[in-house]
């Protein structure tokens, strides 16, 4: 059977930094190659592209990842109906525990307070979009009699009710939610498989890790007292990341469903979807310790293809370490790299011919050039977008 996957792949200086630390506070990564490289996670980068998100989307395409879900639901009951403050967080607790088969109880670092307004959360982290809790908020107003506790348990009980309270968070899925998937530990049947695959960017080069000493001035500090008020030493690395990742058209069309406002195209929710990813995807940034280093970059070459069997990554063109120029950067050899590595993949494999947009930025990356169609980053969103469509709507 056909299928309809995008790939993207970035090639992205990141001059001194620490976005993606482990426990130690050091710069995470990972051998390669058998050398060490540079990396950053995948969940590092996908966190990165949700927050971008919050500036492309509205906010009701969106999903809430949290534990305090009791909260944001009993805030949907309360604005569907003011009069319901006292029951509220009862009412959005029952409906939840119906809808998800989860449980509920008041955090231990919470449970010593006082305080009985302390709200119960669940176990894990549970990913719900915008328009599922107001589904939510309905069904427990309109089940529970205008908020009675009491009259929504015996209402859930129903058949009815309840499966009108699981299709609420099995539908109307938000972007985000379609695009990482989600997990229902306690009802797997809930569960959305991502239509996305984010790799882990690694270094093209080794990559060793360095530490800067830094003190700190206390303002207040006599010329009598010498010294610094604070030492200290935070470690960094500077790289050129490989960054990859692929989107399941077809599994992302699958969660969220086909046009829903009338006279919609059927493609229309995946496609506007897939270029708010490939959008946010290019020019996001994980963020730690951003204050520290500014190391604010954009991808120096961006290559994206419509391929229709597998994903693919060209990570393979980098198991040899990518040695310094002349110069002394990396970016140039790892254009070539890719120039020469690109074409006799897919010449081997039988899998050429595809659409295929390059969008790059310098002479460095010249070699990028007869890869596919040259675009700028607006053109490259707008083609993509076409594409898919077309292909969606075509059946291919």
């Amino acid at each position: 059977m056909t299928r309809t996957i995008l790939d993207i792949h970035i090639l992205q200086n990141v001059p001194p930094s620490n976005i993606n630390r482990d426990d130690t506070g050091t710069p995470k990564s990972a051998y390669y190659g058998g050398v060490r490289r540079a990396r950053v996670s995948s969940q590092a980068w996908k966190r990165a592209t949700r927050n971008r998100f919050n500036e492309l989307l509205p906010p009701e395409k969106l999903g809430v990842r949290t534990k305090k879900v009791v909260e944001a639901l009993a805030e949907r009951i309360t604005a569907h109906d003011p009069a319901l403050t006292e029951t509220a967080l009862k009412l959005a607790e029952e409906t939840l525990r119906t809808a998800t088969g989860s449980s509920f109880e008041v955090p231990k670092r919470k449970s010593r307070d006082d305080d009985e307004t302390t709200v119960p959360e669940s176990k894990y982290l549970m990913f719900l979009s915008r328009r599922q809790l107001d589904a939510l908020a309905e069904v427990a107003v309109d089940a529970s009699g205008g908020g009675d506790v009491e009259q929504l348990k015996k209402s859930l009980k129903d058949k009815e009710q309840k499966a009108r309270a699981r299709n609420a968070v099995d539908t109307r899925h938000s972007v985000d939610i379609a695009l990482f998937g989600r997990m229902v530990a306690d009802s797997a049947d809930l569960n959305v498989e991502a239509a996305t695959q984010v790799a882990h960017a690694l270094s093209v080069h080794r990559s060793d890790i360095e530490s800067d000493y830094y003190t700190a001035v206390d303002d207040l500090s006599g010329e009598s007292e010498s010294g610094a008020g604070m030492i200290g030493t935070v470690d960094f690395h500077s790289a050129t990341l490989y960054r990859y990742a692929a989107v399941d058209i077809d599994e992302l069309q699958r969660n969220l469903g086909v046009g829903l406002k009338e006279g919609e195209p059927p493609s229309t929710p995946a496609s506007k979807a897939v270029t708010a990813f490939l959008e946010a995807f290019i020019t996001s940034l994980p963020t730690g310790k951003i204050n520290s280093f500014g190391n604010h970059t954009l991808p120096s070459a961006v290559i994206v293809t419509i391929r229709d069997r597998w994903p693919i990554s060209f990570v393979g063109a980098f198991e040899e370490p990518v040695p310094k120029s002349a110069e002394g950067g990396f970016l140039r050899e790892s254009c070539r790299r890719l120039a020469a590595y690109v074409p006799d993949l897919e010449r081997q494999y039988d899998i050429g011919g595809r659409p295929t947009w390059v969008f790059r930025v310098g002479e460095e990356t010249r070699a990028l050039a007869e890869l596919g169609t040259n675009v700028t980053l607006p053109a490259l969103l707008d083609q993509v977008k076409s594409a898919v469509a077309e292909r969606l709507e075509s059946g291919a």
